[in-house]
Parts: C-alpha cells; sequence; structure tokens
C-alpha cells in the first residue's frame, strides 16, 4: 500500500481524535447502536466468507465457529457496550451483579448473566471478574470507568494490528479502543483474513466517514511503517511474542540486545495479547463412563477448535497420577480426536510448527494416521523437565501434550498442578479446569483459594476458557505483572465492556454434565451440549440462529434455538 494512503488515513483520525474524545455519550450511543444493524446485515456474508478461506463446508456443523466466533461475537460486545453507556449516561456504574469480598479481601465481582435470555440459553454459565489486590470496598468506584468520569480529554490515535485467526479480534479491539480507552484507531487487518475488508469497511461505515476509525490492508512492511509513524500514539497488538519483540526493540542481533538492555525503539505505549501454553488441568472425582466421554469431547474442543489457531488452544493435558480413570480418559481423547475430520491448515507455518514437535519428541503419536498435518499427541511428559518444548512453546498446531502429576487427594493434586502451571508453563493467558461437582465441594473453602493461585488472565472452569473471550462483560488478556523485556502473553485486557480499571482475572463456570443427564446428578440447569463443541451435529444451526437473536431479541426465535440446541 502506498504510504500516502496511510498517510492520508492517519491525517484524517489525527484531524477528529479530540471530537472523539470530547463527544458526549449520548452522541456516541448511536454510533455503536448502528454496529449491531449493519453487522447483521453482512453476517451471512462475513460466516460464509470465513468459512470459505478456511475450507470448512458451509453445511458442516464446523461452520458454526464461524458465526459465533465472527458475528455473534461482534454485535454480543456492542450491545454489552451500549447497555454500559446507557448506565454512565444516566450517571450510574456499568450494570454490575453482586460484588463480594473474598476472606483475603480480594473483590470479586459478577458480570454473567445478567439478564433473562442469559439465564434460559446459557443456563449454568456464570462468570465473575475478580480485582487487583489494591482494590477494595473503600475505593471500588473509582476504578471502574475513569475515562468516562474525566471532564474532557486530548484524543489520541491508536494503531490495531489485526489479528489473523479469529475473525472478530480485530474489529472488538477497534471497539475496545474507542469504547474504554476513548481513543479513534487505524485497524491494519491481517493478510491471512483481508477478505474480510470489506465486511469491516461496511460495519464501520459511520465511524469512518466521521473519521473515527480507517481501516487498511497489507503485509509487514505496511505494518512497520505504520509502527514508526510519528501520527500514531498507541499500538495494539494481538499476534506473538516476537513480533512484539521486533516492534518495541527491532529485530536480529540489535534487538536481542535492546531487549537485554530494556531499550525501546519505539516511543509509543504498546498493549498486547500474545498467546499461551495453555493448561487442561483434570482434577480426580466420582466420574462415570458417561462423565468421561462427554470431558473427553470439552478437551478435543480445546484443542481442535479453528484447527488449533487459537491463542488459547489446549496445549498441555494434565492428569491425576494415581487417579485410576486417568487412562480411560486420555484414550477417550485420543478416539474422540481420531474421529473428527482433519482440518485445512489455512495459517501460515502451519507445516514448520508440526515439524518443529516431531523433531523434539520421537514418540509422536500420530492419532489420525501419518498425514503430513495429523494430529499429534505426546503423551507422559515428565513433569520435572526443564525447558521441555511444549511446556516453553506456543506451538499453535494440532498438537496436545499430556502430563502425569502426582497427589493422593484432589487438593495435593491441585496445589502440586498450580505450581506447575505457575512456573512450568509459558505464558499467562488462560487455564482450564475440569472438576466433578461433589469434588468442589469436597474441597470446600480450598477450592476458591486454588483459583485465587493460579496467575492466569482467564480460567474457565469445566468449559473452556475461550468462553470469557465470547463473553464481553469479561476481561481478555495476560494476568497482570509481564515486564517488556518477558512479555509472555502480553499486557493490558480488552472487552472489558464493564470498564473495570485493575482486574486480575476472570473466571467463567459451567455445569460438569449437560443437560438433561445432569439432573441425575444434582445440577439444576437446562444447558445442553455447547454449540461450540467440535462433535455438536447442530453447531451452524445454533450459532446462525443465536446471531439473529443476539441481534434481535425476542421469545419468537426461543422455540427453534430450543429445538436446535437439544439435538446437538
Amino acid at each position: 500500500m502506498d504510504n500516502l494512503v496511510l498517510d492520508k488515513a492517519i491525517d484524517l483520525l489525527k484531524a477528529n481524535k479530540d471530537s472523539w474524545a470530547n463527544l458526549t455519550i449520548a452522541e456516541k450511543i448511536p454510533l455503536f447502536q448502528s454496529l449491531s444493524s449493519k453487522t447483521i446485515e453482512v453476517a451471512k456474508d462475513w460466516a460464509e466468507a470465513a468459512n470459505q478461506a478456511k475450507s470448512i463446508p458451509i453445511d458442516s456443523p464446523l461452520s458454526g465457529e464461524e458465526w459465533a466466533s465472527g458475528p455473534w461475537a461482534l454485535i454480543y460486545g456492542v450491545e454489552s457496550m451500549v447497555e454500559t453507556l446507557k448506565a454512565l449516561d444516566k450517571g450510574e456504574n456499568p450494570p454490575i451483579g453482586k460484588i463480594r469480598s473474598r476472606p483475603d479481601g480480594q473483590l470479586v465481582a459478577n458480570i454473567f448473566p445478567y439478564n433473562i435470555y442469559h439465564r434460559l440459553l446459557l443456563s449454568g454459565i456464570r462468570a465473575e471478574v475478580w480485582m487487583q489486590k489494591t482494590v477494595n470496598e473503600n475505593n471500588f468506584n473509582d476504578h471502574i470507568a475513569q475515562v468516562y468520569k474525566l471532564n474532557s480529554q486530548n484524543g489520541h490515535i491508536s494503531l490495531i494490528l489485526g489479528a489473523g485467526n479469529v475473525s472478530s479480534i480485530a474489529p472488538l479491539d477497534v471497539l475496545d479502543r474507542l469504547f474504554a480507552h476513548q481513543s479513534v484507531s487505524l485497524l491494519k487487518v491481517h493478510p491471512v483474513n483481508n477478505y474480510l475488508k470489506e465486511i469491516f469497511d461496511k460495519i464501520f461505515e459511520d465511524f469512518i466517514s466521521a473519521g473515527y476509525v480507517q481501516i487498511v490492508s497489507g503485509g509487514a512492511d505496511v505494518g512497520k511503517y505504520l509502527c514508526k509513524h510519528d501520527g500514531i500514539d498507541h499500538i495494539h497488538i494481538t499476534g506473538g511474542a516476537k513480533t512484539y519483540d521486533s516492534i518495541v526493540f527491532g529485530s536480529g542481533e540489535e534487538g536481542v540486545e535492546r531487549k537485554e538492555r530494556r531499550e525501546k525503539k519505539i516511543d509509543k505505549s504498546i498493549t498486547a495479547e500474545l498467546g499461551c501454553v495453555t493448561p487442561i488441568i483434570v482434577v480426580p472425582g466420582p466420574w462415570s463412563k458417561a462423565d468421561i466421554k462427554y470431558q473427553a469431547e470439552n478437551i478435543a474442543t480445546q484443542k481442535l477448535h479453528n484447527a488449533s489457531f487459537n491463542c488459547v488452544a489446549g496445549q498441555v493435558l494434565i492428569l491425576p497420577e494415581s487417579w485410576t480413570k486417568s487412562k480411560d480418559l486420555l484414550a477417550e481423547v485420543k478416539s474422540t480426536i481420531s474421529k473428527t475430520n482433519a482440518r485445512e491448515p489455512y495459517y501460515p507455518g502451519a507445516k514448520d510448527r508440526h515439524e518443529g514437535i516431531k523433531q523434539n519428541y520421537d514418540n509422536c503419536d500420530h492419532i489420525d494416521g501419518d498425514g503430513e498435518l495429523s494430529r499429534l499427541l505426546v503423551a507422559d511428559i515428565d513433569h520435572k523437565s526443564n525447558n521441555e518444548y511444549l511446556f516453553q512453546n506456543e506451538v499453535f498446531v494440532g498438537a496436545l501434550a499430556q502430563t502425569y502429576l502426582p497427589g493422593e487427594e484432589p487438593k495435593d493434586y491441585l496445589l502440586n498442578t498450580i505450581n506447575f502451571c505457575n512456573e512450568k508453563l509459558w505464558g499467562t493467558l488462560g487455564a482450564n479446569i475440569i472438576i466433578h461437582p461433589k469434588t468442589i465441594n469436597q474441597l470446600g473453602p480450598d477450592w476458591e483459594k486454588i483459583i485465587a493461585e493460579l496467575k492466569y488472565g482467564s480460567i474457565g472452569v469445566n468449559t473452556w476458557c475461550a468462553l470469557a473471550f465470547l463473553t464481553a462483560e469479561c476481561t481478555w488478556g495476560a494476568f497482570p505483572g509481564h515486564s517488556i523485556d518477558d512479555i509472555q502473553s502480553g499486557n493490558g485486557v480488552v472487552h472489558n465492556t464493564r470498564l473495570f480499571d485493575k482486574p486480575e482475572k476472570t473466571v467463567v463456570y459451567a455445569p460438569f454434565s449437560p443437560f438433561p443427564r445432569n439432573l441425575l446428578k444434582g445440577e439444576f440447569h437446562m444447558f445442553p451440549k455447547p454449540p461450540w463443541f467440535v462433535t455438536n451435529k447442530q453447531a451452524h444451526n445454533v450459532s446462525r440462529r443465536f446471531t439473529y437473536f443476539q441481534a434481535n431479541p425476542g421469545p419468537r426465535h426461543l422455540p427453534g434455538l430450543f429445538f436446535d440446541a437439544l439435538r446437538g
């Protein structure tokens, strides 16, 4: 792309940045509301384009991934932002549920569910945001929506380097800068999903015409030019740690030396979401054969969703060494993966990353044969190993590592697991725990203490932590505290539509058993097999219906939604 075109885009944003920063909330609300209607107009085109780019047949249940993580996620995020803006316009805080204080004083805000449709359609799922320790009952209000409590401010320009894997990441990152930081935004669409640029242009049409958003295409050369541009005040990147280091310190030996000196090459602030070696922690308990089968589908989904090209794709399966059912579960996970269709490796570098795993491990189990990019299982890795490749490198391809940890009782096992995850695994973006409700009851107060010790920005309990990405009230980002020379999973958070200034982590809880089998266990909810499961036969129909429902909620949509959901 011609640099003059890029300069012109930045000049337009520069001319309007103060206007956006000082626009009243009442004036901003219609602009945000326009995004939902424009998104639903192009939702079908969006989903079909993404499925075509990823070689997913439109009538395949897997096509539901592109509905849910594309237009649905964006509409949900927009609607949540609008609810917050309406509350702020009335002089109220954003809509937050009950605030509680843990025994150590840490504040926890219940944020989901918050309306009748959530309770019906996502029955049994709940989410909460845990605050950093400096936030307490006395200063809680001082750490909500401060960006909207300033009388006036100078505008600034943010550059968003869009991700290439999940199609809603880039537009949601643009919205985060507009909404949570009062910043006009320049989006550089990732080359992998450049096919979505025209769709994004339509969705952000009103923002673009007002000079609050600009969208450009291009490769690494365009990104490099924009990162150095004097007109850019802030950079937000969703990608890899190596890309972050290249932006902040430069490339080659000079970049390495700068990093060692902690000497930044750029004079801009930067936030980043950079992935993770994501653990799946299985806790021993009174599991039935049906539980093993269902949770194997849960585990397989965490690995295989979006062809494994997710920043929180499950990578290390942790099983209890002394649990008699560990081997049965591992065998069922392997069987479940083998029964799913191999996916097109659409993301660049997959072959090299796949080969890197095979070069590091002689015991790779090719789950679906010896194909060029067969799914891999590397089992029984010694948890005591130092600098283990699959513990230290986010592989971003269809490979699952597995290790056993000791601990005769659930509490002892979990304490060992916490130390292992916090000390041995690279990154802090997300973690998953699968645990029987009777085991939670057995642990009592120790259960929440264990969650408190896990240093991850999002934790999924009996669900994939990626649900925190889809549920916009949740915060999405690394556990706070990474330094620029050891950035790991990044810094800052996105989404966060309730505008918490100092969040520590989000915890999302889901039922252990699906409806109606849950009723036999005393769990009361109506949530069937989740539509994001790669084994859900109605995922495409449920996700499509859910998208249109999200744009125009109402009881007339419910019969069809329930009908398809219960057949999944």
